[in-house]
């Protein structure tokens, strides 16, 4: 059994974190678990009712392996983190953010520029909470247990054979369709939506009955709470690709983003 663990990780304490688990026994990837906060991932599977808002908190490295691991009855071999790491202190551009957005910036899926208080001490914390329980994070081919930073963008461009990154954020819909009324963007959005599950299924078994698109009246922190869990599973996929060695690293021997490279 190999197993992943993708985190979409907020660059703030003060926002939810998308937490996504998926499982390879031999026979194809098959998501676990997906959940839109740290604490809705270790809450207890038979705990009663759903999450009505997801908060955000510091991640706790350990439980979050320990409630992972035991969901997927092996120990988690990659944890796949979109955020910002180095193994220096990060007080601007690095040369990871830089490859990315010579690599991609044509597609409008350069980086965007990390400081020293965004995501800043969450970022270290993270990093060394990880690194701390046998974590490390691996700017090239990891051997054994390892954390490595992804960036959906260029996942998603990859995975869609896409000429620029897809318009799913939700918090950007007023600019992907600036002449439309709010119903057809999120109508719009819905249906990028539906294309990056589907594409999603064919790599990984349950994206779909896991993620049921919502209603295209849902309230703003409901559909904002589907983008993450969506992200993390994104992130998953690059951590399997990974796996798989069907990935590269755009950096350096302090920091680098992994891409799949899909054939």
């Amino acid at each position: 059994m190999r197993s992943v663990l993708g985190i979409d990780a907020a660059w703030t304490d003060r926002e939810p974190s998308g937490v996504a688990l998926i499982a390879d026994d031999g026979f194809g990837w098959r998501l676990m678990e997906v959940a839109a906060s740290y604490a809705a991932f270790l809450q207890p599977p038979l705990a009663a009712g759903p999450v009505l808002r997801h908060r955000g908190s510091i991640p706790d490295a350990a439980a979050i392996i320990d409630a992972a691991s035991v969901r997927a009855g092996s120990p988690v071999d990659i944890v796949a983190v979109d955020m910002p790491l180095a193994t220096t202190p990060i007080i601007g551009r690095r040369a990871s953010d830089n490859l990315i957005s010579t690599a991609y910036g044509a597609k409008h899926a350069g980086t965007h520029t990390p400081s020293d208080t965004r995501p800043g001490k969450l970022s270290d914390e993270l990093r060394i909470g990880f690194h701390g329980i046998g974590y490390p994070l691996a700017v090239s081919d990891p051997s054994g247990h390892a954390l490595i930073e992804v960036y959906p963008h260029p996942a998603l461009i990859e995975l869609a054979a896409a000429e620029r990154r897809l318009a799913y954020k939700v918090s950007k819909i007023g600019k992907y369709w600036p002449e439309v009324t709010l119903g057809v963007r999120r109508e719009n959005l819905l249906e990028v939506w539906r294309e990056i599950v589907s594409l999603l299924e064919t790599r990984i078994k349950g994206v779909a009955k896991a993620l049921p698109l919502p209603p295209v009246t849902a309230r703003g922190h409901k559909m904002k709470a589907f983008e993450d869990c969506l992200d993390a599973v994104v992130c998953a996929w690059v951590g399997a690709c990974v796996l798989d060695r069907r990935a590269r690293a755009f950096g350096d021997d302090t920091s680098a983003i992994w891409v799949p490279v899909v054939r």
